[in-house]
């Protein structure tokens, strides 16, 4: 599929550009803030050919499309408005609250930034190791110039911070920059170096260095996108175009150097410390946690958390403790998805395994875990398990991050510092944990595709060794009035692979469920969810109402049988609330299913589009079934 297609399909899919509120992207995913979830199809994007997952983390609705995301960014903002600032847009959602808002915010001012930092922080560990070996001296012209190209996205951190909180807060961007740009003006500099005492109108300044920080700009900008507000909503349109920036200048400046400044070092220099001290109480306990967690800290989002105080620990001091234990959770499961590539029998699950393994070694793990070790379980066990061995090793030895970057074969150069100390440590850490993790893999195991199949098959042999009882040709009346959905279209893998039954869906327009056809209650579930009914002549029917409504615990239904009753086909046999069982967040959409689908030679559905309540839904034909031995 081209990537105009897929940006195409993944917008409509979303529900369309108005449902869209912001979209930004990292080094895998599309990230979006739709203003309702409800409007989005989950279910068909993680069908969609070149998708290889959706999650909902953080407030963001973000869709795991791999190495090609940059593409399919681009091609987004080349079909639709969704990227352009200016464009005309309905009002946002309400923002989310508690520690998903904190990460929406964080991932939103930070993944934007990931892949220049990423190539940044490589060039900065190539520099190190040439300048440690002697290959360059850093007093050459040489050194300067590359090095000046490693270092000026840390150094102008806070201009470029500037850009992406002002946008995730919709103010006025070139506004944030010129904030941005005072806190590391040379003047402002130069009080701070030479320790000159400095007020503002009397007020003592305590002045910090800024380059390279994190928190002083995003608390600045936040700050100031509420006051643009303010101001723009106060002032006369003839005069706030020019006037709210003024105001702005005065009063954010100022603030920002007397108080959000050095609360924000302050903030970020106390995390920072705490985390190094847990490394120092001990290296080895704290690496093996980090090691087997951080990869669970990327599934929730909860990880974004942690990448500002890394790039706050190399701005104040030169390097970093925590960030290389981390290293270990991604060979870990880099190993893991090797164990299922050489294990798996089933050839596509192998050359998706195959290839993940691949990606992942450069630190892109989405595809291995999503597409991989997370589905089968077991191999995302084992990856844990293997992250904290190597994230132990890592802590134990030491080892230093003294640059930025994701973790990965090319950003390994960022770990090596002076002499070499700890790097060692670090190469046997990841290679111990990509080791475990492949080894276990391969001895617990996993369910293999190719086994289920084999297992299918195994059944269905087995029921054809025995008579086919009862199996004579049967109309099927749709028991509910809706829309019919096709049965590969529901969210819910054991209804939508058939693995229960064949049968179809409906999306239903009124609450009632009826009889399909004269004959019998065999199972009237006690959370009244779903029903079964079996005919005079032995089609067996499951009638299940929305997916996981099992947990409303009978909320919102109203069950008219028992299991016994005998009953005519248009008998009303269940009630329920449509209306406020999505009020409870769970799809509506109903599969019916021919439990007895082995029975028939053909289940054919006779309705499409629009259905009514004992309208011909299904005609189950037997053909030939016969005794077989």
């Amino acid at each position: 599929m081209s990537q105009e297609k897929l940006a195409k399909e993944i917008v409509e899919l979303v529900g369309g550009e108005k449902n869209v509120e912001s979209l930004v992207h990292c080094a895998t995913r599309l990230r979006f803030v739709l203003k309702d979830d409800a409007k989005a199809d989950k279910a068909k994007l993680e069908k969609t050919e070149g998708i290889i997952a959706v999650k909902e983390n953080g407030g963001q609705f973000q869709v795991v499309v791999g190495n090609k995301v940059p593409e399919v960014y681009s091609a987004i903002g080349q079909i639709s408005n969704i990227l352009d600032d200016s464009s005309d847009k309905e009002k946002p959602r309400k923002a989310a609250k508690g520690l998903g808002g904190i990460i929406d915010i964080i991932s939103s001012i930070f993944a934007p930034l990931l892949g220049v930092m990423a190539g940044a922080g490589i060039l900065k560990g190539l520099l190190l190791i040439a300048s440690n070996i002697g290959w360059l001296e850093t007093t050459e012209t040489t050194y300067t110039i590359l090095y000046a190209a490693a270092d000026s996205l840390f150094y102008f951190l806070p201009l470029l911070l500037a850009v992406t909180t002002a946008r995730k807060f919709q103010g006025n961007m070139f506004v944030a920059m010129t904030i941005a740009g005072a806190l590391i003006y040379p003047s402002i500099v130069t009080l701070k170096s030479e320790g000159t005492p400095t007020d503002f109108f009397g007020i003592p300044v305590i002045l910090m260095n800024y380059s390279s920080t994190v928190i002083p700009i995003i608390l600045a900008v936040i700050v100031m996108s509420k006051l643009e507000k303010f101001f723009n909503k106060t002032l006369h349109d003839s005069v706030k175009n020019f006037v709210t920036p003024l105001f702005l200048l005065v009063i954010m400046v100022p603030l920002t150097l007397l108080v959000f400044g050095p609360f924000g070092v302050y903030v970020g220099n106390g995390i920072a410390a705490g985390l190094v001290a847990a490394f120092g109480f001990s290296p080895l306990l704290a690496g093996a946690v980090m090691g087997a967690s951080w990869q669970l800290l990327v599934i929730f989002g909860i990880h974004w958390g942690l990448i500002p105080v890394f790039i706050n620990n190399v701005a104040v001091y030169g390097q970093d403790g925590v960030k290389p234990a981390a290293t270990a959770s991604i060979f870990a499961q880099t190993g893991a998805a090797f164990g299922v590539m050489l294990k798996t029998k089933n050839k596509k699950l192998k050359t998706l395994a195959g290839s993940s393994t691949l990606t992942a070694l450069f630190g892109i793990t989405e595809p291995a875990i999503y597409g991989v070790t997370l589905p089968l379980k077991r191999p995302f066990i084992a990856g844990v398990i293997g992250g904290a061995v190597g994230g132990a090793i890592i802590g134990h030895a030491g080892t230093l991050a003294f640059a930025s970057g994701a973790p990965g074969l090319l950003t390994l150069p960022i770990f090596y510092g002076p002499g070499g100390q700890g790097f060692p440590g670090l190469i046997l850490g990841i290679v111990v944990s990509f080791v475990v993790s492949a080894v276990l893999t391969y001895i617990m195991g996993f369910k293999d595709p190719v086994e289920e199949e084999t297992k299918t098959e195994s059944t269905s042999s087995a029921k054809q060794s025995v008579r086919a009882t009862n199996a004579s040709d049967e109309n099927v009346f749709s028991p509910i009035e809706g829309t019919i959905v096709e049965l590969s279209e529901v969210p819910d893998p054991a209804f939508a692979s058939g693995a229960m039954g064949k049968g179809i869906a409906i999306e239903p327009a009124v609450g009632r469920v009826v009889a399909p056809f004269d004959g019998t209650v065999t199972v009237a579930f006690k959370k009244k969810h779903a029903l079964a009914v079996v005919s005079d002549t032995g089609a067996e029917i499951l009638v299940h109402v929305g997916v996981d409504t099992v947990k409303l615990d009978g909320q919102h239904f109203v069950s008219h049988i028992k299991e016994g009753d005998r009953v005519q086909a248009g008998d009303l046999l269940l009630e329920f609330d449509i209306a406020q069982i999505k009020a409870a967040g769970y799809h509506t959409v109903t599969p019916i299913i021919v439990t007895n689908s082995a029975n028939y030679e053909e289940v054919i559905p006779q309705a499409t589009g629009q259905v009514s309540s004992q309208e011909l839904l299904l005609k189950l034909s037997s053909g030939n079934v016969q005794e077989q031995k």
